[in-house]
């Protein structure tokens, strides 16, 4: 493939001269909305010093950068580059898969992610050869069977590859709830488990507002009490919101993009950070070989020990189920 040459912009200015602060590059893979936002979200919250876009759209991707990188007077001191050459994610601290197959008219799902994870077998192996040492976080959907396949192809430590998961399931149903009790949604605590999908499952059991237990805490300031009609109605909401926001608009990116970049900086600031990501469970509860999320420890090191949340009866069933659905997929597609 001929390459062109890379925008490349830095500091600029003053920002040259000053002494130099320790570095951290993150290369974002696909410049479409989801990547583009997710590079956006990183500067503007200073998690990299250096952000590589890569796409093999070269007029894309260079458009994307100097987009991004007209404004870096704007946010913490930056560097961006936009590439069609994979040697540009070179010695990236963290690597953002973000590129996947367009679906096709008529095309089901496991078709896509059949093509997904055809492309993840060439993409990824790519990838590991420039930067070995990186921490993967995947975020193409269907992110779990994607977070496992990538897993199989890189030959990384389990550790190194992660999904995106249900940390932008959790941010939404930390906000619904929010909505519905009347608290600030920075004072929620509660995550969705499982799949990024039509399995996932709400940990209402271990749901807490300001420390009190979600399921515990009465009404207040006149608002209706959660009870299972409302838990009910928000589970639907967290998995189907997608779905009415690709209807209106095409795609969802902003809140996908937020996710990302904040699962970027737990790995860059080495945060040990909870987080709902996707990785391989080993053996949490009786589950294993396969990629779901569960609340886990989130470092420079990429995933580390999955917590064992306080869950029901019937929600560990169905945390089963939903493992068993990915697994199902997973050997569809001959993983």
């Amino acid at each position: 493939m001929a390459h062109e040459q890379d925008a490349e912009i830095g500091d600029g200015g003053l920002g040259d001269t000053l002494p130099s602060r320790p570095t951290a590059k993150v290369a974002v893979v696909g410049a479409g909305a989801v990547g583009a936002t997710l590079a956006y979200a990183v500067l503007m919250r200073g998690a990299a010093r250096e952000v590589v876009l890569y796409d093999l759209d070269t007029a894309k991707v260079r458009a994307q950068a100097l987009d991004l990188a007209h404004g870096i007077q704007f946010v913490p001191m930056a560097h961006v580059v936009g590439s069609d050459d994979v040697a540009a994610c070179a010695g990236a601290d963290v690597v953002v898969v973000t590129a996947g197959a367009k679906q096709k008219p008529g095309e089901t799902r496991i078709d896509l992610a059949g093509r997904t994870v055809g492309l993840m077998r060439t993409l990824v192996p790519q990838l590991v050869e420039v930067a070995p040492d990186a921490v993967y976080v995947m975020v193409t959907n269907p992110v779990d069977v994607v977070t496992y396949a990538a897993l199989q192809v890189s030959g990384l430590p389990r550790a190194q590859v992660l999904g995106s998961g249900t940390v932008l399931d959790s941010s939404r149903f930390r906000w619904l709830i929010a909505q519905h009790v009347g608290v600030a949604v920075q004072n929620v605590h509660a995550y969705i488990a499982g799949e990024h999908g039509d399995t996932a499952v709400p940990l209402w059991s271990s749901a807490t507002i300001g420390g009190v237990p979600l399921l515990e805490l009465e009404p207040f300031d006149g608002h209706a009490p959660l009870d299972e009609a409302a838990r009910d109605a928000i589970a639907h909401e967290v998995v189907h919101a997608a779905y009415s926001i690709i209807e209106g608009k095409g795609a969802t990116n902003y809140a996908i993009g937020l996710a990302g970049s904040r699962i970027v900086e737990a790995v860059v600031n080495d945060e040990h950070r909870v987080m709902p990501v996707s990785s391989l469970l080993e053996d949490y509860r009786g589950i294993r070989d396969v990629c779901l999320s569960v609340p886990t420890m989130v470092s420079h090191a990429g995933a580390g020990v999955a917590l064992p949340a306080a869950m029901s009866d019937a929600e560990l069933a169905a945390l089963r189920h939903s493992a068993d659905t990915l697994r199902d997929a997973a050997r569809q597609l001959g993983l």
